[in-house]
């Protein structure tokens, strides 16, 4: 039995720990937050034992194997640091850390310890993500990827968390060093990251406040963010962060040297992208043909998941948990690797450091960084 424990009681907290549940070989043993109603809360929701607003009174009287950090990400690393000195493995949410040294420092730690990490990046083990991945590995693209596009939106008109942010000039996140962003992205960073192979790609980034916040006095959240990657002239990517962009989408295209694809998370919709054209008029009939016959695979697939219970909305959490407790107990590899947590915050530092002050607007390019940044 692999004993857990979650320390952070917030939102997200309610998905790992129902994730858990669905694991067999698992229980947790205890929960922690700073607020004590919050772990209560918590505790008495999931059924477990005992709740903490200590980390090192979890530690010493839960004795978890491992330990989902949930918290805030500016205490990610310190919380991190204190379970890997007590022998547990550990779980952290995206995003992993607030700088790339102090992922570097943590997975020396993990593995100077004998202990495994992994980052909170669920969006990549969805069943169409996965689908995707295999396709890939197959061979389907023709070779290794040549260019990479990631989309990931965000909308600001929803309640909750992002009415709490607009409305809260003190809100945690704005104290991030890449604010919203920092927050968001690292989702649709990480998908990039997976398909580069050097250790720090170059990076040019360019971001801004939107005009619709602008209108209503903010002019500290960047909310618009576009981003070149590129690795020497092997490959290529594009991400494209958007508060505004309608409809709000979550999508990857991957193209090859002989074919692409495509996929739509929101959906749950994969799509051979085919790299031959058809002759002449063909190609203005048998393409939506294939697409149509595509769709209705997808329909047929979703369709069958669902029918056997497992289509729920954080399925890729409970893929990726599953996985990284199955690494723990047969000491296999970790389901995302280091050089990919590390590529990703290396990424992530590399946008921050380039948009310097975000209430200033006007990108310059900067010819000893190669990169458009603001100042």
């Amino acid at each position: 039995m692999l004993r857990a424990a979650i320390v952070g009681c917030g939102k997200i907290a309610d998905a790992h720990a129902s994730q858990i549940r669905r694991i067999k070989g698992s229980e947790i043993v205890g929960v922690c937050d700073r607020e004590p109603l919050m772990a209560k809360q918590l505790c008495e929701r999931f059924s477990v034992a005992r709740s903490f607003s200590d980390v090192d009174d979890l530690l010493d009287s839960a004795h978890p194997d491992v330990v989902h950090i949930t918290t805030p990400p500016a205490s990610h690393f310190d919380i991190a640091r204190a379970c890997l000195d007590r022998g547990c493995h550990v779980y952290i949410e995206k995003p992993f850390t607030i700088r790339a040294g102090e992922a570097e420092a943590l997975v020396a730690l993990a593995a100077s310890n004998d202990l495994k990490l992994t980052a909170g990046h669920d969006d990549q083990f969805s069943h169409v993500a996965r689908r995707m991945r295999a396709l890939v590995r197959s061979g389907y693209l023709g070779g290794p990827a040549l260019h990479v596009e990631s989309t990931y939106c965000y909308d600001l008109s929803e309640p909750g968390y992002a009415r709490a942010l607009l409305g809260d000039r003190q809100h945690w996140v704005r104290r991030l060093p890449g604010g919203l962003l920092q927050n968001v992205i690292s989702h649709g960073i990480a998908r990039i990251a997976e398909f580069f192979t050097t250790d720090a790609p170059q990076v040019i980034a360019h971001g801004f406040v939107s005009p619709p916040l602008r209108r209503m006095g903010e002019r500290k959240i960047v909310d618009e963010l576009r981003v070149i990657v590129s690795e020497e002239d092997r490959l290529t990517a594009y991400f494209t962060f958007s508060s505004q962009m309608r409809p709000s989408v979550h999508e990857l295209r991957v193209y090859g040297p002989r074919n692409g694809l495509l996929l739509d998370q929101d959906h749950e919709i994969l799509l051979r992208l085919r790299g031959r054209r058809f002759k002449s008029y063909g190609e203005k009939f048998f393409p939506p043909l294939l697409f149509a016959r595509q769709h209705l695979s997808n329909l047929v697939t979703n369709a069958k998941t669902f029918l056997a219970r497992d289509f729920h909305m954080k399925s890729g959490m409970k893929y990726l948990i599953e996985a990284f407790y199955q690494s723990i107990l047969h000491g296999t590899a970790v389901p995302i690797p280091y050089a990919e947590i590390l590529r990703t915050a290396r990424i992530m530092d590399a946008i921050f450091d380039q948009l310097g002050d975000a209430t200033i607007h006007r990108p310059v390019f900067t010819r000893e960084r190669r990169a458009y940044g603001h100042v």
